[in-house]
């Protein structure tokens, strides 16, 4: 039985093979499939000969382009997201000022919304993910989100003039990056109770925008915070 590589393992390496002249749009037929698939069922429901059904592909496909079902899900999971560590290329450069490291911290969660409907079953194969864990989303938290947290935490420490984070920058930067993730995790609800703010080619611009504008008030009212705390005492 095929199972789920957990937090930390290896991947195999990839067996070298001559390219067949249609395999690139092969396999991306079966990260499709795979993608509608496994958000809509999960790991353990979806069976190999229905992926390759759904992607007009034979069974042996799976096994050449990804060794076997647990590989295919493995890069279902993690390949349409891209990789944290050009996310976090984004924000973390000192010469940037505060509003555009913001501005490329949201660029991260921004960008996925351009492909559409893929934004919306990684969001939803993530949430099954995290009801019937596979290992992948501890993965995920070590080496993606944590990583994404711990850099916005330097970005605000090099802000704020301090030289580790205490439980107040904590507690920022989760409210910052929540501005970023509850446009995945609500889009969904903001579809039906404010379409209008998905209309025009500029609509992730002006997300873009007010995401950055509402972060810094957020940044603003700690920084005072600090300052009244500190005349206090």
């Amino acid at each position: 039985m095929s199972h789920v590589p957990t937090a930390g393992a290896v991947p195999a390496p990839e067996i070298s093979r001559a390219p067949r002249h249609d395999g690139e749009a092969s396999r991306a037929r079966l990260l499709r499939s795979g993608l509608q698939l496994f958000a809509q069922q999960g790991f353990a429901k979806t069976s190999t000969r229905e992926l390759a059904e759904h992607a007009g592909v034979n069974v042996a496909s799976i096994s050449y382009y990804f060794g076997d079902k647990a590989g295919l899900y493995r890069a279902v999971f993690f390949e349409p997201t891209g990789s944290p560590q050009d996310d976090i290329a984004r924000y973390n450069k000192p010469e940037l000022s505060l509003a555009q490291a913001l501005a490329g911290l949201y660029a991260g969660f921004l960008e996925p919304l351009k492909q559409g409907d893929t934004a919306r079953l990684c969001m939803k194969l993530h949430f099954r993910e995290m009801l019937e864990p596979t290992g992948l989303w501890e993965e995920e938290i070590a080496h993606g989100i944590k990583p994404m947290h711990d850099t916005l935490l330097a970005v605000l420490c090099r802000h704020f003039g301090v030289a580790d984070p205490d439980d107040e920058l904590q507690r920022l930067a989760v409210c910052i990056s929540g501005l970023g993730v509850h446009l995945h995790v609500g889009h969904d609800v903001i579809r039906q109770v404010a379409p209008q703010l998905e209309e025009g080619t500029d609509a992730l611009d002006r997300w873009s925008d007010r995401l950055v504008m509402y972060a810094l008030a957020m940044v603003d009212a700690e920084r005072r915070r600090r300052e009244a705390a500190g005349g206090a005492e």
